[in-house]
């Protein structure tokens, strides 16, 4: 052998015991190493396995080696992974996988870290930030139920002071013309103001239950929108504010419910008067945008603050909640805006520049399909102006109620518009007048001790019609539920009129029953 080749022979071994010192060590490290090491080749087998991965695993070398690893390994990568131990326990660990070699032939190498702490930590401190979370949530409930009661009481008690001060003053007499006016006047928006908020009351307690019902028509949304703004007139002279209307006659007809849109565009336009100081603008338009009908209403009042403007249709939430806030109200009228909106298929958004800068707030709603005919559409109800009270010349009513001031208020409305009158103040009286003259008009209250409302509408259906057990009933109750109504007219009353009742109601109800009594006299 030439000595040439006996230095590269020499030089071959050396490098030879010096890869295998260095593979030595390379296995040590691996096997030393607090993480779990696997190597896996191209097929998935796993050819080795250190100490550290048999812990992770809870299983011996020998039971993994030489079987497939089971779970991908695509090399760059850093991926978690569950690691089931056995006995039903699951340990988390973070996978990193990188290329190598095993004995010459291309391998994976997966180093595998025990995250089951770490991950369990973590865990524990997303519960506590979200346990946190709810804990503030539920503080914020509690401060604005708080605050809306405490609100509820202001509204509710701000117009019976005023109330009972003028009754008061009237009963002792000696004012003049002019101030009995003034004073019936104010305790009769006093009592519209009452009455509304308990309805907005009643309103936001049928949302939240889902029981709140609309009845669906095809109706003129230029209807609504025009008796509204006649409606609100007044209110806009009286503060010097301008009041703008335009309509464009390419919409037709929406369906829906009219009296629940009217409630929408009232409370809109209430707000935009509210909020707008003398002097100020209010604009209302009615427009065709796309397939739908679009209703805005802008002002030049106060504005709203980029901090509130998405709270703005949340119920119980106020720019102002304090007790030294400008303007009153409940809270509630925006939210009851939103959901009505939304159950007639259509959206309302709110927009302003910022505080003093004005807002608008626009509702879209969808036109009636097909060729929606117009031609008598009844008008819309709820708040117009009243026409009067009707005639009830010569009709015979029985007025059942326990309160005195009720039957006295009831008989003073019905003998004004032409009707007699018998008061009655429990079931078992008007049973007795029902029994000795043939009235046309039965109207009670629901809640009376003893026999109630629906006790007495039984046993007079029981009577029978040669008995006068047929006669029109309306049952007249502060139990204004739609379930109460529904219980009303299942129990045998023809009509439920929730208290308060405006006199022009009551008298045109009455009206109606009359006629569809055929007993007795006829209103003129």
């Amino acid at each position: 052998m030439s000595e040439h080749t006996s230095d590269l022979a020499r030089l071959l071994e050396q490098c030879t015991r010096e890869l295998q010192s260095a593979e030595t060590r390379l296995r040590n490290l691996i096997t030393r190493n607090a993480d779990g090491i696997i190597i896996v080749d191209h097929e998935g087998v796993v050819r080795f396995v250190n100490p550290a991965a048999e812990s992770l695993f809870n299983r011996r070398a020998a039971a993994l080696l030489g079987s497939q690893f089971g779970f991908p390994l695509v090399a760059g990568e850093t991926t978690e992974m569950d690691v089931l131990r056995g006995g039903g326990e699951t340990a988390v660990a973070e996978m990193r996988v990188v290329e190598t070699e095993w004995e010459g032939e291309p391998a994976l190498l997966a180093s595998l870290r025990d995250i089951t702490e770490r991950k369990r930590a973590e865990e524990e401190r997303a519960l506590l930030i979200r346990e946190q979370a709810a804990r503030r949530q539920a503080e914020e409930a509690s401060r604005l139920k708080d605050e809306f009661f405490a609100t509820v009481s202001h509204e509710l008690r701000t117009p019976l002071n005023a109330m009972l001060g003028w009754a008061k003053l009237l009963r002792a007499g000696n004012l003049d013309e002019e101030t009995v006016a003034r004073a019936a006047e104010t305790i009769e928006r006093s009592a519209k103001s009452q009455a509304q908020i308990i309805e907005d009351l009643l309103d936001a307690s049928r949302i939240v239950s889902g029981k709140l019902r609309l009845e669906v028509h095809p109706f003129d949304l230029a209807t609504v929108i025009r008796a509204t703004a006649e409606a609100m007139r007044p209110a806009t002279e009286a503060r010097q504010i301008g009041l703008r209307v335009t309509y464009d006659p390419r919409v037709g007809a929406i369906l829906g419910d009219p009296d629940r849109i009217q409630q929408v565009v009232w409370n809109l336009l209430s707000n935009a008067i509210k909020f707008t100081p003398p002097g100020g603008q209010v604009e209302m338009r009615l427009e065709l945008v796309g397939t739908d009908a679009q209703v805005s209403v802008s002002d030049t009042g106060m504005g709203i603050s980029p901090e509130f403007l998405p709270y703005v249709f949340e119920r119980f939430r106020q720019a102002d909640g304090t007790s030294t806030r400008k303007y009153g109200g409940l809270g509630l009228g925006l939210a009851i805006v939103r959901h009505l909106t939304e159950l007639h298929g259509g959206t309302v958004r709110a927009a302003s520049d910022g505080a003093g800068r004005g807002a608008t707030f626009t509702v879209r709603l969808p036109l009636a399909g097909g060729e929606a005919a117009l031609a008598g559409v009844p008008s819309p109800g709820g708040r117009v102006p009243d026409q009067g009270p009707a005639s009830l010349c010569g009709a015979r009513v029985v007025v059942v109620d326990d309160e005195a001031d009720t039957r006295d208020i009831l008989v003073t409305m019905l003998t004004r518009c032409g009707a007699e009158v018998t008061a009655c103040a429990s079931a078992a009286e008007a049973l007795e007048v029902l029994r000795e003259c043939r009235p046309d008009v039965l109207i009670s209250d629901i809640g009376m001790p003893g026999e109630d409302g629906y006790d007495l509408i039984r046993k007079v259906r029981a009577l029978g019609p040669e008995h006068g057990g047929g006669i029109p009933a309306l049952a007249l109750t502060a139990y204004a539920r739609g379930v109460d109504r529904a219980r009303a007219i299942s129990a045998g009353f023809q009509v439920h009129l929730a208290k308060p009742v405006d006199p022009s109601d009551l008298s045109a109800v009455v009206a109606g029953l009359v006629g569809r009594g055929g007993s007795g006299n006829k209103p003129d």
